[in-house]
């Protein structure tokens, strides 16, 4: 391949990853780059997991035989079984050397270090291919993974000027892996709420119109738990908002541990002293058991007085729900009338007959100065 074609090849890599919108896609376009780079047939990129010793498959992409899934779930390999991820590596950096990339073949090592790799070897035979360059991937300088690529059988083995080009391969995606873990960072920011590690209302929504929009199409049931922490004002008059801070945090861990109950659920700081918990899927008796759980776990807390906890299901009688926000403001009247009655359990729309006070509370239309009859937080800024 003539310079101009690697440097055009090097360049699609990179905007490939570049133009990512998730891990999986990036790691796809890492792959996929370098296959076509390299006039590969296969190729794999595998993370080093140093806690568990090994090396894992994070995609497979070109002709896969019948045992390599594209995004595989369970495919990872000890790493004592491919030593010249951790020793090669180490030799080459003692000595003030890169991680340069190697070659191995179907008949044993061909261009490059650490030479012939029995685990290596034996997969290039019983895959059917006939070689393979392996290419040191390091991130924020540390061996972070491998990329591999290989040819068939009856290809051209690659050489040595291959194995060269795969490092500076190598170097590309770790750039474009960088990046992508930063855009991931920028993502987790933006949906978590930084107090409590929770979810934040941004989550919600999101999370919240996707599930009313699969209520709509395939009938999933779809809750949403609302629930204010009574007493962190005066937690924060009398002991200060550092302690008040502590009593969110606490409500926080308690809230994630109930909504580990309910399989998916999210669970999520509104804002202030307000939380949630979405769940798609569980019937509503289970959801109302998990707020059950919440009311009884938050009276126990060391600060605060409880919480007034209020829930709207699909699955109960509260009419019909055609948006994200209706939903929201039948959770939100249950929750305001627990406040209001000082309810030590949740209250429930919908379960209190054809003329249940919370739907008609919800369904009210809203008034001038935001009283009962309006919904009192905003849902994606709209009153």
């Amino acid at each position: 391949m003539g310079d101009d074609r690697r440097l055009a090849a090097v360049v699609a890599l990179a905007q490939g990853m570049a133009a990512a919108h998730t891990p999986q896609d990036s790691w796809r376009a890492a792959a996929l780059g370098a296959c076509r780079a390299l006039a590969g047939t296969f190729a794999a990129l595998s993370v080093w997991e140093r806690e568990l010793g090994l090396l894992r498959v994070l995609v497979n992409v070109g002709d896969r035989a019948a045992d390599e899934e594209e995004f595989p779930e369970a495919e990872a390999y000890p790493v004592h079984r491919f030593p010249e991820i951790t020793e090669f590596l180490h030799e080459r950096w003692i000595t003030g050397g890169e991680p340069n990339a190697w070659v191995e073949t179907a008949d044993g090592g061909a261009a490059g270090e650490p030479g012939y790799c029995h685990q290596r070897v034996a997969a290039l035979r019983r895959r059917g291919r006939g070689s393979c360059v392996v290419a040191p991937i390091v991130l924020h300088g540390r061996a972070w993974g491998e990329l591999y690529v290989a040819r068939s059988t009856g290809a051209p083995v690659f050489d040595r000027a291959d194995a060269d080009f795969a490092t500076v391969l190598a170097s590309v995606v770790s750039a474009g892996l960088a990046q992508t873990e930063r855009l991931e960072e920028v993502r987790r920011l933006a949906f978590t709420d930084a107090l409590t590690g929770l979810a934040n209302r941004r989550a919600v929504d999101v999370g919240l119109e996707e599930a009313v929009e699969r209520y709509r199409r395939e009938g999933t049931v779809v809750s949403l738990v609302v629930c204010d922490l009574n007493g962190l004002k005066r937690v924060n008059d009398t002991l200060g908002h550092a302690v008040g801070d502590r009593l969110l945090e606490r409500f926080g861990s308690v809230l994630s541990l109930c909504g580990a109950m309910l399989p998916g659920a999210l669970a999520a700081r509104l804002g202030g002293d307000e939380f949630c918990l979405l769940a798609v899927g569980p019937p509503a008796d289970d959801v109302v058991k998990v707020a059950d759980e919440l009311c009884r776990r938050a009276g126990e807390l060391e600060l605060g007085d409880g919480v007034a906890c209020g829930v709207a299901s699909t699955g109960d009688p509260v009419g019909p729900v055609r948006s994200a926000r209706r939903l929201f403001r039948l959770a939100d009247a249950a929750q305001y009338r627990a406040k209001a009655e000082h309810a030590a359990r949740p209250v429930v729309a919908g379960r209190e007959g054809p003329d249940d006070p919370v739907v008609r509370l919800a369904d009210a239309p809203d008034t001038p100065d935001g009283g009962t009859g309006a919904e009192r937080r905003r849902f994606r800024g709209r009153p």
